[in-house]
């Protein structure tokens, strides 16, 4: 939307097509991670190879722990068939290449206390496996700055998509267990197919309503800056204006929740501010004038 360049006339099927991609790629960075860490268990594999087959090896070297190779849940990844199938059908198996972003992850993990205190634990159970690996993507890998720059220049979306991915794998993660099916790490991009037609029509709507939203936000903010209208606050207060607008179901609580929150995340440290005044200035003459009533649970 902030990208938008056309006319509220224009065909929108073009900007259709584009956030509907931009949500799809979100999906290929999850499959990524995923992928990475296919990668990282195939490391500590190699890894131990090569220790054993030094030509002076000590006696650690010839017997390394063998714990992140026997994890299960890193098992459970690698072993996943229909992942793969589905890593290779979306040409999402590039860590081969980038194999650099690999050694440095698992240089590390090796070096961390977490790993440390892993290896020298004898529990040998799936839960304490999968601790290990939430607590190694926790502290290691979702932090690490050289894996968000390359996610950045891999694609440029990407750097936005990863906090939400990031949660996503950790919650999926959370719930694995030894018997659940191929399909438990392949969940579906959309909740159903309501949500997906949310996202469009939030879009469609938006666009289509532009030049009214404006006048109303206008309306409101004679004392503010013009070009903090023009700026990506003015787009999420039009944003915000349409689901008080079209969609009835949406509490206006829940609406203004969400856009202050995406506003304190992209925009500027004012912005949450700006826009919260201005949304109940606005709240507040539709509740005077009865226009716009919101209907089912959540009427605030």
């Amino acid at each position: 939307m902030y990208a938008f360049k056309g006319s509220e006339s224009d065909d929108l099927k073009k900007d259709e097509k584009f956030l509907l991609h931009s949500l799809d790629s979100m999906y290929d960075l999850y499959l990524s991670i995923l992928a990475l860490l296919t990668e990282l268990h195939k490391k500590s594999k190699s890894h131990n190879e090569k220790l054993q087959q030094k030509l002076l090896a000590s006696d650690a070297d010839k017997n390394p722990s063998t714990k992140l190779i026997d994890n299960q849940l890193l098992n459970l990844i690698s072993g996943n068939k229909l992942l793969q199938e589905t890593l290779e059908k979306r040409k999402l198996n590039f860590w081969d290449l980038d194999f650099e972003y690999v050694d440095i992850l698992f240089k590390e993990i090796k070096k961390s206390k977490v790993y440390k205190d892993y290896i020298d634990s004898d529990e040998d159970s799936f839960k304490a496996d999968k601790q290990f690996i939430i607590d190694v993507y926790t502290e290691i890998i979702a932090p690490n700055e050289k894996l968000y720059d390359y996610f950045e220049d891999k694609k440029l979306t990407w750097v936005d998509d990863l906090p939400v991915v990031n949660t996503a794998i950790l919650k999926i993660l959370r719930k694995q267990k030894l018997t659940s099916p191929e399909t438990a790490l392949l969940p579906d991009l959309y909740k159903d197919e309501d949500d997906k037609e949310f996202a469009k029509d939030l879009l469609k709507k938006t666009l289509l309503n532009a030049s009214k939203f404006s006048e109303e936000i206008s309306a409101k903010t004679k004392n503010w800056d013009s070009e903090r209208l023009a700026s990506l606050d003015g787009v999420l207060l039009k944003m915000a204006l349409c689901e008080f607008q079209k969609f009835p179901s949406i509490p206006t609580k829940v609406t203004i929740n969400e856009y202050l929150e995406i506003a304190k995340e992209y925009s500027t440290p004012k912005s949450s501010l700006f826009i919260n005044g201005v949304l109940d200035k606005i709240l507040k003459q539709y509740q005077a004038e009865k226009l716009h009533l919101k209907s089912g649970r959540g009427l605030m």
